[in-house]
Order: C-alpha cells, then structure tokens, then sequence
C-alpha cells in the first residue's frame, strides 16, 4: 500500500517536473510540454487505476493553486479556459492507456506500451481537448480539431519515449509491478 502511494505521489511529481521544461504556444493558446508524456508515463507504468490515481492528485494540487502547468499557471482558472478538454482527458487518458497496455502483455513491452499511449495518451486526450476547445472558445469541432492538429507529431514522438522507457524498465526491473 505504501510502496502504491508513494508511486502514485512520484508520478504525480514527475508530470509537474516535465511541464517545467520550455513550452511552445500556438495560436490557439494552447502550449505544447512534455507534461503529456508524463500521462502517457503514469499509464504504461502505473497501470489504469494507479496512472488516473496520479494523474488526478496532480491536477488537485494544480486546482490549490500549485504553479504546475506548463508556463508555471496553477489555480481553478486554468480549468476555465481553453485547455479544460485537455485537463478533463488527462486522467481518462492515463486510465485507458493503462487498460490497453496490461491488456497486451505482462510484462509491459514496447508495443503494448506505444499502443497504450497513443489511444489513450492521443486519442482519448485529444479527442477531449477537441471538445474543450470547441465549448470554451466557442468554435466548430471543425476549427477545434485544425487547432489539435499540430499536437500529434509531437504526441506520437512521446508516446514512443514512453513505450521505450516502460519497455526499458520492466526488462531492468520484471518485478516492478508486483514490487
């Protein structure tokens, strides 16, 4: 139990961590981090209840106000702009990832791991930030999407660093998850 908590709370420090490297914006406000890659991170590790789990501690101390977004923002109103889908679908993301990457294959190898990240790491986030765009800057889910657009590049080269790094540890560690 403690050894989960502690994994949960690590996980949750390694996505703020990873939203302090420099970020890009575009045009649509939104800010491309290497944040999501930690979702990505805490689903083909933790697994689907422990990577929402810790995803979910990390956007509680991002509502308290803790600067931990990428660009240093923290606090309830970054929950009412423009990247709310994309806040809404981390947690969901982190949970379907871990669904699909134990669903393959125990121990975690890079294809189950990739496979993992980008449905849930692209396409469930995604597809959330899509809506969150459309409802909170009061476009079509047409021009929503144009603005998604330029995320999946990037969010594919993740989800490989992901899948690399899951596989790389649990060829190093095979007890990791019973540990």
């Amino acid at each position: 139990m403690e050894k989960t908590l502690a994994r949960i709370a690590l996980f949750a420090a390694l996505i703020a961590v990873l939203g302090l490297l420099p970020k890009l914006t575009l045009a649509s406000g939104i800010p491309i981090t290497a944040q999501s890659m930690g979702i990505m991170l805490a689903g083909t590790i933790l697994g689907a209840r422990n990577g929402a789990l810790s995803v979910l501690l990390f956007l509680f101390l991002v509502a308290l106000g803790l600067p931990l977004l990428a660009g240093g923002r923290g606090g309830m109103g970054v929950f009412a702009g423009p990247t709310l889908g994309y806040l809404i679908g981390f947690p969901l993301g982190a949970f379907v990832i871990g669904l699909v990457a134990d669903r393959f294959a125990k121990p975690k190898t890079f294809l189950p791991a990739l496979t993992g990240a980008v449905v849930g790491g692209i396409g469930v986030v995604t597809v959330c930030g899509i809506i969150g765009m459309a409802v909170m800057m009061k476009v079509s889910l047409l021009t929503a999407t144009g603005y998604a657009m330029p995320f999946i590049p990037g969010d594919i080269l993740k989800a490989v660093i992901a899948a690399a790094i899951t596989a790389a540890l649990y060829k190093a560690r095979p007890g990791f998850a019973n540990a």
